[in-house]
């Protein structure tokens, strides 16, 4: 029997067994793409990536980290100076945690411009934002874990805001610390959470999110559907196999995004200290609060809008709810359009906004607080949830621009 026989017997072996041709095509060979993707979509997949750049970082620095409140800042000086390339992994792992989060905004804001939130793509976008919100988990339990001033203070501040919620707020922190303030009890329970839970769920929900993509097609810059317009066998006539031609086009994206990321690992892991604050440099210390006290920069947003509302109990609110407009976002867009491309002059004035409050807010949140700042703090926060209220009224009689049958 011929080698080419034999490979073929060792398949049909495996997918009389497994479904593993069946899969092979349904998501890569025989799934089809819209032909007209641009930039924007690269960063689903080198959110794939970073995600696997992450946990293969994170078992090896497990292989060398103590959860103990008396060992972890050690075990972390004895990963960068003593193990064999333990600089490298901490740096890599540091700065995927940056990375990821830019390039899920970057995946969100794609959303927004087309809107691939839109029917029949609402329970992608749930996927999605339950994604975002295990990567917030994930990474605000991972800070704790260097033991430095700032994780250790961190930690301290957010914690605490859960004592606001009424009658089981004390309780509830005291639940999630594991103790009175957070000591060895706290470190141990976010290591397991950071380590083992959170990421099985975080894996579970990115199959989920592929396959509901896969199901009703990937949206495209047109927001037109390509189903809608096939050939005698069934094929969209605007659509591509998936693979080798977006797989080999992402591989170009994929080349380009390392080599800005090697740039900032080699010459700048701290980033200015955006991506490790210089305060976790030092051992954390219970009697010794820091200067000022601040979230990584990918949590500022909404640490921002916590600290514009003056009442502690509504500033939690404030910030928990900036997070729960956006699972409601498919709801708010009542408009027949998706692309940004046939939209509105006022949809693109309320992105504009929302773009602008976004990023104005990360800026304040990372800075102190003062008179000023919580002033513009305010007004970015009220242009942030503006621009849900705003889609609510102008989408659904929204003048549009004529939708082309194809694909351009």
């Amino acid at each position: 029997m011929s080698e080419d026989n034999n490979s073929k017997g060792l398949l049909g072996w495996i997918d009389a067994r497994f479904p593993l041709s069946k899969m092979y095509d349904e998501h890569l060979g025989k799934y089809y793409a819209p032909k007209n993707f641009n930039f924007w979509y690269f960063f689903g997949s080198l959110a794939l990536l970073v995600l696997v750049l992450q946990i293969v970082t994170g078992i090896f620095l497990t292989m060398h980290y103590k959860p103990d409140g008396d060992m972890a800042f050690k075990s972390v000086e004895h990963i960068m100076r003593d193990v064999d390339w333990g600089w490298l992994i901490r740096y890599l792992h540091s700065t995927g945690a940056s990375a990821f989060f830019i390039v899920v905004y970057l995946h969100m804001f794609r959303a927004l411009l087309y809107g691939s939130y839109q029917k029949p793509r609402e329970l992608i976008w749930l996927f999605g934002m339950f994604i975002f919100l295990a990567l917030m988990a994930e990474a605000f339990m991972g800070y704790l874990l260097p033991w430095g001033q700032m994780s250790y203070w961190g930690a301290q501040v957010i914690i605490s805001l859960f004592g606001a919620v009424p009658i089981v707020g004390d309780e509830l922190t005291l639940w999630i610390r594991g103790d009175f303030v957070v000591s060895d009890a706290t470190l141990n329970r976010f290591f397991a959470l950071h380590v083992v839970a959170v990421p099985i769920v975080l894996l579970m929900l990115v199959v989920m999110h592929i396959i509901a993509l896969h199901e009703v097609g990937s949206n495209n810059p047109d927001g037109i559907d390509i189903k809608k317009t096939k050939d005698a066998n069934g094929v969209p006539l605007d659509g591509i196999p998936f693979h080798p031609y977006y797989s080999v086009k992402d591989l170009v994206g994929v080349v380009v995004f390392l080599i800005l990321f090697s740039v900032v690992v080699f010459f700048m892991p701290e980033m200015g200290g955006y991506f490790l604050e210089y305060a976790n440099f030092v051992p954390a210390n219970q009697f010794k609060t820091p200067e000022h006290i601040a979230p990584v920069w990918y949590f500022t947003p909404f640490y921002a809008i916590l600290r514009a509302v003056p009442d502690k109990l509504l500033g939690v609110i404030a910030m928990f709810s900036a997070i729960v407009v956006l699972f409601l976002l498919p709801w708010f867009d009542r408009g027949k359009v998706r692309s940004i491309r046939y939209r509105s002059t006022s949809f693109k004035w309320l992105l504009a906004m929302l773009i602008v409050s976004f990023v104005g807010l990360g800026y304040l949140g990372a800075l102190p607080s003062t008179g000023v700042r919580t002033l513009f703090a305010q007004i970015f926060s009220v242009g942030y949830f503006g621009f849900f209220v705003g889609l609510w009224f102008i989408s659904k009689n929204e003048v549009t621009k004529p939708v082309p049958e194809r694909v351009r």
